[in-house]
């Protein structure tokens, strides 16, 4: 297990992620969302996903021999994420394997999440990176 950095969304992101790209009234509209079951402003679940994805890079994806992904298993939205909190990111190992049919590839299996202020995790993602990988001669 694995954690990195921190991010703290003003109400001011929230507002301009949700209005260029998930504009639901308890995203966009503080007025309007204090009307809905959040009782307030929530950060849309995918602006959640983008501040993960930039606390993975800046934790070690820039910086490994990662070529891409196939893909996410599995996304859940667990904790509302407000203007204010402080989210961090965890990456947890849960299996790893070379290709069969490229050995100078593997893939890696990750839990990622994001965790609030007060450890309560927000978001988490299971997903898989291919990394190269040293072949033994």
């Amino acid at each position: 297990m694995y954690e990195h950095g921190s991010r703290t969304l003003s109400e001011e992101e929230v507002i301009r992620f949700a209005r260029e790209w998930d504009p639901q009234r308890y995203h966009a509209d503080p007025e309007a969302a204090r009307h809905t079951p959040f009782g307030g402003l929530i950060a849309s679940g995918w602006q959640s996903c983008c501040v993960a994805m930039r606390l993975m890079c800046d934790a070690y994806l820039l910086e490994s021999s990662c070529v891409g992904s196939p893909g996410i298993d599995e996304i859940r939205f667990l904790k509302p994420v407000r203007p204010g909190d402080t989210l961090r990111f965890r990456s947890t190992v849960l299996a790893s394997e070379p290709s069969r049919s490229r050995p100078e590839r593997g893939t890696v299996t990750f839990r990622w999440e994001l965790l609030n202020q007060d450890d309560e995790v927000a978001l988490s993602m299971v997903g898989r990176q291919l990394y190269l990988r040293r072949v033994a001669n």
